[in-house]
This record gives structure tokens, C-alpha cells and sequence, in this order.
């Protein structure tokens, strides 16, 4: 018997792209089920490009200054993203709040080093530090016109010390990001996903390889 077709993803990076390589390196294996089918940047010569290179995936640049507003922009990233017929996005570290065009095209997934509700915005781990909560963690959701406010996936949690400095903390939870985000990805490709209200409900597809659906 032969092994169904992997499912293939857009994954959109602004930095290093470690959230990416950790599913570069998952997608290696045939078994999990995702190809990355194309890495997109804000702007050109991010570590994330050079590494989708190294992997032989096709990258794209979407600049904001490249076009007239930000509308625009929604529209190129847009296009972009449709040529590689994902079946969803990931969106890795991506630093640009993503318009009606791209999240009108297919699911966007993003990860957040807090756990949301809690937190959200830029700046979740230091904001978590300073209100002196004894646990945090990240948070895995699907992306909505808002700022870290769509229907939550999974989280996973870490502990925070005594002694944790932002940059400690923010490491430790990096490595349950990574993590959550290879097992959410690989199970959104195998099973599907409907939205139903504020919640996620798992393994609702519509076609061979586990589509995504929603309510």
C-alpha cells in the first residue's frame, strides 16, 4: 500500500526560525505527514530564509514597503501563500499582524509564549515575569483578526523559578513551543479540525489525508 501524500504547509518566519527548523526536522520524517511546501519572510536575509534554503524549500519575501499600504500587502502575501496550495499556514514567529486577505484563505496556526487569555501582545513573557504568576507556558491557537485572541488549540506550561530572568524563562518555554507546534501541526494534517464556538474539536475531515474544517 502506498503512503498517503503528506500534506503540505506554508510556514511564515520574521527571525532565527527555530520554531521552523524544529518542523523541518519533523517533516524529514516521512511518517509525519507535512511538507513544507514553502517559507515566506517580512523582509529579505532573515535566518529563517537561509534556513528553508539549506532544506530545499522554496522561500518567498512579502516586504510591507513593497506596496503602497497594508491592504495591499494582505493581498500579495495572499497570492503568494495560494500559489503553494497549503492546506494550512503556520505562522512561526511571523512579527506582522496578518489582514482579512490571508486569513480568508486558509487556516492560519501561531504559537504564543504565555498562556492565553493571559498575556497576549508582544512582549507575553516579560509580562508574565512582572506579574509574578508561579506558572506560565505557550499557547497554540488559530489566528483572527485580533491580537492573540483566536480559539485556542493547545497549551503546555512551565514552571517559573525564583531566579528567572526573561531570557531564562523565555528559553525553557521556546522548548515547549517547539514541541507543541510539531504535534499540533502533525496532528492537524492526520486528523482535521472544526471550530465550533471558542473550541477546537479534533479529527472532523472532509477528505482523504484529514482536512480542516470549521463551524
Amino acid at each position: 500500500m502506498n503512503a498517503p501524500q503528506p500534506v503540505d504547509v506554508v510556514v511564515l518566519v520574521s527571525g532565527s526560525g527555530t520554531l521552523l527548523q524544529a518542523l523541518l526536522d519533523a517533516s524529514a520524517d516521512p511518517g509525519y505527514g507535512v511538507r513544507v511546501a514553502a517559507v515566506g519572510a517580512d523582509r529579505p536575509g532573515t535566518l529563517g530564509e537561509e534556513r528553508a534554503a539549506r532544506a530545499g524549500v522554496d522561500t518567498f519575501v512579502a516586504r510591507v514597503g513593497d506596496h503602497p499600504d497594508r491592504a495591499a500587502w494582505d493581498r500579495a502575501l495572499a497570492a503568494e501563500i495560494a500559489r503553494h496550495k497549503p492546506r494550512f499556514v503556520v505562522s512561526a514567529g511571523f512579527m506582522k499582524i496578518l489582514g482579512p486577505a490571508v486569513l480568508g484563505t486558509v487556516p492560519v496556526i501561531n504559537t504564543h509564549p504565555a498562556l492565553l487569555p493571559s498575556f497576549p501582545g508582544a512582549h507575553g513573557v516579560r509580562d508574565a515575569l512582572a506579574y509574578g504568576v508561579s506558572v506560565t507556558g505557550t499557547t497554540c491557537h488559530l489566528v483572527d483578526a485580533g491580537v492573540d485572541t483566536g480559539p485556542i488549540i493547545a497549551q503546555r506550561t512551565v514552571d517559573v523559578r525564583p531566579d528567572d530572568t526573561e531570557e531564562s524563562l523565555h528559553e525553557r518555554i521556546k522548548v515547549q513551543e517547539r514541541a507543541m507546534l510539531v504535534d499540533v501541526v502533525g496532528r492537524l494534517a492526520a486528523d482535521g479540525f472544526r471550530v465550533n464556538g471558542r473550541r477546537v474539536e479534533w479529527g472532523h475531515t472532509t477528505g482523504a489525508g484529514g482536512s480542516t474544517t470549521r463551524e
